[in-house]
């Protein structure tokens, strides 16, 4: 395996220099810039990354404009994108920076690896990238990349697999470390990518990839079986009174910690429980406008949901009621509510 990752620094620079898309996170060496782009990746397609990217630097140019943001601000820029702890994370580890490190972000790859929300990948792609330091950041398109490369069928998410890959890595990492980090993370992402068959013809790493050579390419990486998500059901309310709608914020803790919500209860409610469900929380429902059935998948979790939309006459206090513009501009919502909102306001 050494003597297949031996040659990846001779092969990949190059390839990379003549071959990588254009992402503006690639026209910078600041760590800020760049650990935001990396906890924005995470479980997000690169694409519709580049807007919020974009959006959240020109509002938080900098760690400390980061580490004051009011809550609520700081979830409507990140609207949409889900896994809303990243955020809070960004935010808790922006504050630890400004506190202990005058607002520079730490060069020391063990620092930064302390930080909230920080792991050991991130802090090997911020390290590498912003300040060239020999530390691999090994996430599932490195994993596919070598384990194609080296014809290991070892899953990839077995325990020990990612520290494994990382020491080998770490073994063969040039001078240039950032560029070689781009071009692991590119290689992996493109060519080698996951969910389709491999680029082998394109590849600039073909004629040492034992995969390719083995014909087991295609076949690999290998991974432990999924357990099957818990499916939980909902009945969300949609309540509408004198053009203003009744929201309600989460817990501090636990799934979509702190966000906004459309009031809801679990199980699905049949339509004469849900109209004695609004009643109770003393809203006076005066028109059923539509029941519709909705789906959000979290990582574990599947939510069933019943959209439930209702004329309301009475504004209770137990809710916040917000305009829609009021919505728009100051709630974030996540997507699993935000499609009832999505619904209701294109009707």
């Amino acid at each position: 395996m050494d003597a297949i990752l031996s040659q990846l620094p001779d092969t990949l620079p190059q390839w990379y220099r003549s071959c990588a898309r254009d992402l503006p996170w690639r026209h910078t060496k600041d760590p800020y810039r760049i650990w935001v782009s990396e906890i924005m990746l995470q479980q997000t397609r690169v694409e519709a990354v580049k807007g919020y990217y974009a959006r959240f630097l020109s509002a938080l140019p900098t760690i400390a404009d980061l580490a004051r943001c009011d809550d609520d601000a700081l979830h409507k820029l990140w609207e949409g994108l889900g896994y809303y702890s990243r955020v809070r994370n960004l935010k808790k580890a922006a504050q630890v920076i400004v506190s202990e490190y005058g607002g520079v972000f730490p060069r020391e790859h063990s620092v930064c690896l302390s930080l909230p929300g920080i792991g050991p990948y991130t802090a090997g792609a911020i390290c590498s990238i912003a300040f060239d330091s020999p530390t691999p950041a090994v996430d599932g398109n490195v994993l596919r990349l070598v384990s194609r490369l080296t014809d290991d069928p070892t899953p990839i998410d077995a325990p020990g697999t990612k520290e494994k890959v990382t020491n080998m890595l770490a073994a063969v990492y040039p001078g240039e470390a950032g560029t070689f980090t781009q071009a692991l993370m590119e290689l992996g992402a493109t060519l080698c990518g996951p969910n389709r068959p491999p680029e082998c013809g394109l590849c600039p790493c073909s004629g040492f990839c034992l995969g390719f050579r083995r014909g087991t390419a295609q076949t690999l990486p290998v991974k432990k079986a999924k357990k099957e998500k818990r499916r939980e059901e909902k009945t969300v309310f949609i309540f509408r009174c004198q053009g203003a709608y009744a929201l309600g914020k989460r817990g501090d803790t636990g799934l979509l910690a702190g966000l906004w919500e459309f009031p809801n209860v679990p199980g699905r409610l049949e339509q004469g429980d849900a109209l004695r469900q609004a009643e109770e929380w003393g809203v006076e429902p005066t028109e059923l406008k539509k029941i519709i059935h909705r789906k959000h998948i979290f990582t574990h979790i599947i939510w069933e949901m019943e959209g439930v939309f209702l004329e309301v006459s009475r504004k209770d206090s137990r809710f916040v009621w917000l305009t829609p513009e009021e919505l728009e501009q100051s709630a974030a919502l996540p997507t699993a509510f935000r499609q009832f909102w999505e619904e209701e306001r294109h009707v």
